[in-house]
């Protein structure tokens, strides 16, 4: 059956006949553009996706960026010890009892909107601001989550703020990438004067694995106008998924660099220092192959309990717990060696830290007005900055079993802006207010009960909760025991508790690894040094084009035919690439062959389309959409028949794209002449 790719009719031709006659297109088919004519080569079944070996170019070291919500770093390795982590150096500044390998996910900008400074910097020199100065400049922080919850991503995307003034959102993004690539490049510098600059470094950049593939696309975005790559040189570049990363990392680790929720120390066993849970699932399977009728493993053999649980051997979860939100990836730990298969495709939500930041916010308005806070933030900025770190260092302190009440410091400026704006103070406010849970101290803060912090923690740990809950239920998943919980809120003892007690009911054993806060950046830089680690990935959606099939009378509605030339099409039907939750492995490639409809046309543009089900058969489906375009980019053709005997105007373009990858992959090649044609997928130009 022949499959005439819709991308309008004005110039398209069938078959082998190169005439065009334009024919107007029946209501609901997708807008004529001439310049985007293509004629069919490839039939509607399309050929089984191949698989391809990705060529890794070589690179001297690997420096990957974990860019937080809340907090984010750098670490390096270099390829003649990749397994030897550098973390950047400590940060200067900071708050007491923190560790400071991390900064603040804080930008500040002059007046003018040029850079000043990042982190820990930005921070202290914005709360050092007279209030009135302070309105002028543009402070930015937590700005990663705008790009989540962005519905209609594109590169002209604003940010706000805080003190209500907008700019472009790449061109944050893009100052707070520059100050880590020149941070890192003069760290490597003085590590290794001999070390040349072009070319030499990979560069890993992380993003949640929820993310759709428009985000990713505004951070590769950002990477190149920060100056970290080129797009001549895109490969330097790798997006890395953080799940991923932290189950990269979690894969390396010895026995003894874990915590056990169920025991609340160190996971025991005579573990060899050179162990890692590599080598515990291999010797673990062996046993069992050995000894299939005993789940007893001794002491002796280094494995421990932990996994001599994980007989059907190496599936686990992780659970990547971060300021904005909670990425949850199942997988497989493969044989001989060590690669990863995704069981289940990426999922979460908007369930990180910052939650119950909102939550004491939305505290906050309750005891003293909404109105207040509103103008509150917009007035004195630098204040409400002062007053969110005074929140911040008190909600690390909060625990499930802790007895006494916390405090709370407001900032002056809020007491007497409070004042002036009420009549009263706000001692007064909070006697009015109806949470009797919080109190005024006589010392000038806010005295809250520990069950009141704990309950702020509530509906962010819950949607936590059931998201792993939802998921552990998935058929796909059977089988697995063990958690990993990583990521910066990982940290909080009131989740951990959380989980250990929702989760070790059910037999699964929760772990968290030492390093926990660090745990997605060091994977990172490991991803970057070997990225074919994870072999195996599941689709998030359905992608395919919309393209023109022969009308079958009885299968095809009436609505979709349309005659041309004597022929009987239908219309808008959805030629699918790949399907929802379906298995593809690194390198695999989806083929299609196209033709420019005229002579000399230099351009192809093909729509996208996506939906969340599997058996969408029209691109006017519920729930199917345009989701970016893929173009072509032509050089001109030699004229007279090509070496292959074509005849001038038909020209073969073969496109093969990946979707086993962390972003959706394209290259095309102009088959008469052997050469490369630029292609690439826009997802953020709809």
């Amino acid at each position: 059956m022949l499959a005439v790719p819709e991308m309008g009719l004005q110039g398209l031709y069938i078959g082998s006949s190169p005439e065009c006659s334009p024919v107007p297109s029946p209501p609901g088919s997708p807008r004529i553009q001439e310049s985007c004519s293509i004629a069919p080569l490839t039939p509607s079944q399309s050929p089984k996706p191949e698989a391809r070996v990705p060529q890794q170019a070589s690179f001297s070291v690997v420096v990957a960026i974990d860019f937080g919500t809340t907090s984010s770093g750098y670490a390096f390795s270099f390829a003649s010890d990749p397994e030897s982590i550098h973390m950047m150096r400590k940060w200067e500044g900071g708050d007491p009892g923190v560790a400071h390998q991390k900064t603040p996910t804080c930008l500040l900008l002059t007046p003018e909107g040029t850079f000043h400074s990042f982190g820990y910097t930005a921070r202290d020199y914005y709360h050092d601001l007279d209030p009135e100065e302070a309105r002028d400049w543009l402070y930015f922080e937590k700005f990663k989550m705008k790009i989540h919850s962005a519905t209609d991503l594109t590169l002209k995307t604003q940010l706000e703020a805080v003190n209500g003034k907008k700019m472009p959102a790449l061109e944050v993004f893009a100052h707070a990438l520059r100050f880590f690539k020149e941070h890192a490049l003069q760290e490597l510098r003085e590590q290794c004067p001999s070390l040349p600059e072009k070319d030499t470094v990979r560069w890993v950049l992380t993003v949640p694995a929820i993310w759709k593939q428009p985000a990713k696309q505004f951070m590769r975005e950002a990477t190149y106008l920060a100056g970290l790559v080129s797009r001549e040189n895109a490969e330097q570049l790798l997006i890395a998924l953080e799940p991923e990363a932290a189950s990269v990392y979690c894969r390396k680790l010895r026995l003894h660099q874990l915590m056990d929720l169920s025991s609340r120390a160190p996971s025991g066993g005579r573990l060899g220092e050179r162990r890692s849970i590599d080598s515990s699932f291999r010797q673990a399977r062996e046993q069992l192959r050995r000894s299939r009728h005993s789940r007893t493993f001794l002491v002796e053999s280094g494995v421990g309990e932990l996994w001599a649980e994980m007989q059907a051997g190496d599936r686990y979860m992780v659970a990547d717990c971060g300021g904005g939100t909670v990425d949850l990836t199942v997988h497989q730990l493969e044989q001989p060696h060590g690669t990863l298969k995704e069981l289940y495709k990426a999922s979460g939500g908007p369930y990180g830290a910052v939650g119950v930041d909102l939550a004491f916010e939305q505290l906050l308005c309750r005891i003293f007005g909404e109105d207040f806070i509103a103008t509150f933030k917009k007035q004195r900025p630098a204040a409400w900055v002062d007053l969110t770190i005074a929140f911040e260092a008190r909600k690390r302190t909060a625990g499930p079993h802790r007895a006494g009440p916390l405090n709370i410091s407001l900032p002056f400026s809020f007491i007497d802006f409070y004042r002036k704006q009420r009549g009263h103070n706000v001692e007064t406010a909070l006697r009015r207010s109806s949470v009797n849970f919080v109190k005024w101290s006589s010392q000038g803060m806010l005295r809250m009960s520990c069950e009141a912090m704990n309950e702020l923690f509530q509906p962010t740990v819950s949607g936590i909760i059931q998201h792993i809950e939802a998921l552990l239920a998935r058929p796909e998943v059977q089988g697995v025991k063990l958690l990993f919980l990583v990521g910066g809120f990982a940290e909080s003892p009131v989740l951990q508790h959380a989980v250990q007690v929702a989760l070790g009911a059910r037999g699964l054993r929760v772990v968290v690894p030492h390093d926990v806060s660090l745990t997605i950046l060091k994977g990172a830089v490991l991803f970057g040094q070997a990225p074919g680690v994870v072999r195996v990935r599941r689709s998030p959606l359905t992608y395919g084009v919309g393209v023109l099939n022969r009308f079958v009378e009885g299968r095809h509605p009436p609505d979709k035919l349309l005659v041309r030339d004597g022929r009987r099409w239908c219309t808008d039907v959805f030629e699918r690439f790949v399907a929802a939750e379906q298995s593809v492995a690194l390198g695999e490639e989806v083929r299609r062959s196209y033709c420019p409809a005229r002579p000399g046309q230099r351009r192809v543009l093909i729509n996208l389309y996506c939906c969340a089900a599997e058996d969408a058969l029209f691109i006017t489906d519920p729930g199917v959409r345009k989701c970016g375009a893929l173009s072509l980019e032509l050089e001109a053709a030699e004229g007279g028949p090509d070496s292959a005997g074509t005849a001038p105007g038909r020209r073969e373009i073969r496109a093969a794209m990946q979707f086993g990858d962390t972003e959706i992959k394209v290259t095309a090649v102009d088959v008469s002449t052997n050469r490369s044609v630029r292609a690439a997928i826009d997802f953020l130009s709809n």
